[in-house]
């Protein structure tokens, strides 16, 4: 018999800031990107996080990524996540997924992160957060680099295209599943499962939400998610068998190369 999931937006739901963006340091000082990217990468995290971003800023995200990445070795971009992302990752995690994510492991759903922001990045915080399942943007590696093509890039519909897939495979109830976002562009993902809900939602998200009666949640806690996976409560079991009552990365990549762009 299916059972249900849970599918965790990544950016502003699990975690504070853009994942993509929180590499902007490592990269540049692996001279990845230059100083000038560096600085607007800043600037935009602070627009991202006041304001978020909209359509057709991630509309455009799929080419910039692919030029942003062209040439790049893919063992250098491993390693530099690896060797990183306790560092620039682990200080931004909610404390209220954490729970919610250990809450839904306990109720026998598995959990599935469900992001724009690269493989290569969201894995490694993926294992952090010992999620064994990922959807993400995938990019084309040629004998080990990088050839500039995004093969799957997921965002708006592609993620609930790739919810299904994937819920056929491992013979998941959407129906049964819950689904967690920030933004209006994963209206499509929230609205693939049973139970959707809007996490730190922006204002469209929010009122789109509100029409609709969906859950809203706040998340607002950061914790060390070395700290807060060794000190973690069990969840109450009697929790399992009930509806939960509340639930770019990319998205800065894409404004940080417009910008980019515009100013060049």
């Amino acid at each position: 018999m299916a059972s249900g999931a849970a599918f965790f937006d990544l950016d502003k739901t699990i975690i504070s800031k853009s994942s993509t963006l929180a590499f902007g340091r490592p990269l540049y000082e692996a001279g990845m990107v230059n100083r000038r990217v560096l600085v607007r990468a800043l600037v935009a995290q602070i627009v991202y996080k006041a304001f978020g971003a909209d359509h057709d800023q991630l509309e455009k995200v799929k080419e910039q990524l692919a030029n942003l990445t062209k040439g790049w070795d893919l063992a250098d971009v491993k390693a530099l996540v690896d060797d990183t992302v306790h560092a620039v990752v682990a200080p931004h995690v909610y404390v209220e997924a954490l729970e919610l994510i250990e809450t839904h492991k306990a109720a026998g759903r598995r959990i599935i992160i469900v992001s724009s922001s690269p493989m290569e990045i969201v894995q490694p915080i993926a294992d952090l957060l010992e999620i064994d399942d990922v959807i993400a943007t995938t990019s084309k590696i040629d004998e080990g680099i990088y050839t500039g093509e995004v093969i799957f890039y997921a965002y708006a519909d592609a993620k609930a295209e790739a919810m299904r897939e994937f819920a056929n495979d491992e013979g998941i109830s959407l129906a049964d599943s819950f689904a967690y976002s920030d933004s209006f562009t994963d209206v499509p993902m929230l609205e693939a499962v049973g139970h959707p809900v809007a996490v730190n939602p922006d204002k469209e998200l929010r009122e789109y939400a509100e029409e609709r009666d969906w859950s809203i949640r706040e998340f607002e806690h950061g914790v060390s998610l070395r700290t807060r996976l060794a000190e973690l409560p069990k969840p109450d079991p009697a929790l399992s068998g009930i509806a939960l009552a509340s639930a770019a990365g990319i998205a800065l990549a894409t404004y940080l190369v417009k910008r980019h762009g515009r100013h060049a």
